[in-house]
């Protein structure tokens, strides 16, 4: 096996221990194990464990959020919520080992999981297209920062769930979250003590 054919086949094993184990429960020891390799192997291509899941959480990350982004360039604000909803669940439902490791627990000083760098970048853009729209009905836009994250905080904890309970289809659920942000969003008032 090539060094890049091993790194590779490290991440992947380091990916699914990770995503079963969490951080604090993997172990070197099961790494090398899993991938029929002694333990320094893993040491010389990363480092050691904080340098494996490392790079397994920024690989999640840039995927998460490339598929994300492509989602966010739909026609209309209505076609961009729902693919952006679907892409994001979609995720969850490919990449179950890549999610569990986003939301699992992160290195000590990492600053927490990964899953809310994700969130807070993917709010950004969020943010961007509310903006524009809240401008275009009349509305505050300085609300905006803050229903991007209201949004995004409910797709992904709905994400978090679902993984968990398997079920309903990933269409059923995108439809019922589409729906409720939608209608939410189309009667919100421009005064909300009113509400």
């Amino acid at each position: 096996m090539s060094a890049r054919e091993r790194r590779e086949q490290l991440i992947r094993v380091g990916r699914e221990v990770f995503a079963r184990r969490g951080y604090e429960a993997a172990t070197i020891e099961e790494i090398a194990d899993r991938a029929k390799v002694s333990k320094p192997v893993v040491y010389e291509h990363f480092g050691g464990k904080e340098g494996l899941h490392a790079v397994i959480v920024d690989r999640e990350v840039q995927e998460l959020l490339s598929r994300l982004r492509a989602a966010l360039a739909a026609d209309g604000p209505r076609a961009a919520l729902e693919h952006v909803v679907d892409a994001f669940l979609r995720y969850v439902e490919e990449e179950q080992s890549g999610f569990r490791v986003l939301v699992r627990d992160a290195p000590v000083g990492a600053g927490g999981g990964s899953l809310p760098i994700v969130l807070a970048s993917v709010a950004t853009s969020v943010e961007d297209l509310l903006e524009r729209e809240l401008k275009e009905r009349g509305y505050d836009r300085k609300m905006a920062p803050l229903l991007a994250r209201a949004l995004v905080g409910m797709v992904a904890l709905t994400g978090q769930w679902w993984l968990d309970e398997g079920k309903p289809k990933r269409k059923i659920v995108t439809a019922n979250l589409v729906n409720l942000i939608w209608n939410g969003l189309k009667d919100l008032r421009k005064d909300p003590s009113e509400a």
